[in-house]
């Protein structure tokens, strides 16, 4: 049986957190000095893998690996080799803020990984240095390159715009994208950080980057969007590629959400707003059956509401979170 909510939206979608670690310290992701999860905590491959098992037989079809930084966790390739041979799993992707990638996207590729979405909010080195703490920028365009190298396209490219910090860079990330086959999507800026800097002032809506966009290179809406995908995408009118707006505070896409979500520390999640999780790690642990984890999840997404981000949208202030971006999962 399917993984239905009461709004009868259908949950065929899996973000899970393979750790909460992370090499860059991004300030609405995380604080400098971040705290992690103890590694006993951590769920290991194979509890993982046995959680993907039980939500695949109930329909969930796609599976996206994040973090934390999901590089920094050591043999990935080999989780992504288990999802590869799991029943009912057609889509593995990978985002990652592409440090790493130059080394590893041969072995990924080869292991079943399919896409991969590299999160990226500047072209510029010393904006780069500012918004992440850290001096990669080159690390990340060389990954960029070895992906495309290894046949992991169309490279998906998430972008955050700040207003007062980089929303001036738009144009360019299109330049760019359309020299080099990229998909930039523009996410506005989500109040899921640590020290309560969000502020609805500093969102760049989508609305405003596409006028822009728009203004030099004409866009269309892709006939071929997915009504349950977060990205409203659009298809350059010369030809010259795609575009996407991830549009989660100015236009919520509650309503076709399709989404659940796997915490590192084995806590589930049917919202990225809202704060209820449920633990699948202490009853997987203490040698729960198949049956048994299927109703834990069964109940919790039966309790989905209809949308965090509503709420925000409706409150226009950030909802209280117990934990940040980085602990739960992009």
């Amino acid at each position: 049986m399917e993984f239905r909510d009461r709004f009868d939206r259908l949950h065929d979608d899996l973000r899970v957190s393979v750790t909460d670690r992370c090499n860059l310290r991004c300030s609405y992701c995380m604080p400098e000095q971040p705290v992690w999860f103890p590694r006993s905590q951590i769920l290991d491959y194979e509890e993982m893998h046995r959680l993907i098992r039980v939500l695949a037989a109930h329909g969930v079809r796609k599976v996206r690996i994040t973090g934390g930084e999901p590089l920094v966790r050591k043999d990935l390739d080999r989780f992504i080799h288990l999802l590869a041979g799991t029943a009912g799993i057609e889509d593995i992707s990978l985002t990652t803020n592409g440090v790493l990638l130059q080394d590893m996207v041969q072995p990924l590729a080869d292991a079943g990984l399919n896409r991969v979405n590299v999160s990226l909010d500047t072209l510029d080195p010393m904006r780069f240095r500012q918004l992440t703490r850290r001096d990669d920028l080159d690390q990340v365009l060389a990954g960029l390159d070895a992906a495309a190298v290894a046949g992991l396209t169309p490279l998906k490219i998430n972008t955050v715009l700040l207003r007062g910090t980089n929303e001036d860079e738009a144009e360019r990330f299109v330049e760019t994208a359309r020299d080099k086959g990229w998909e930039v999507r523009f996410i506005e800026f989500m109040p899921l950080e640590n020290n309560g800097t969000w502020d609805l002032s500093r969102v760049v809506t989508g609305q405003e980057i596409r006028d822009r966009i728009h203004a030099g290179w004409p866009l269309d809406p892709d006939p071929s969007n997915d009504p349950s995908a977060p990205a409203a995408r659009f298809l350059f009118r010369d030809g010259g590629g795609r575009v996407g707006f991830i549009n989660s505070i100015s236009e919520p896409f509650c309503g076709d959400c399709s989404r659940l979500r796997l915490t590192a520390d084995g806590k589930f999640r049917v919202c990225l707003y809202d704060n209820a999780e449920i633990d699948l790690k202490t009853p997987l642990r203490q040698g729960a059956s198949d049956d048994d984890l299927a109703g834990l999840i069964r109940e919790a997404v039966l309790g989905k509401g209809r949308g965090g981000a509503l709420e925000i949208l409706e409150r226009k202030e950030r909802l209280p979170g117990t934990r940040t971006m980085h602990q739960i999962g992009g």
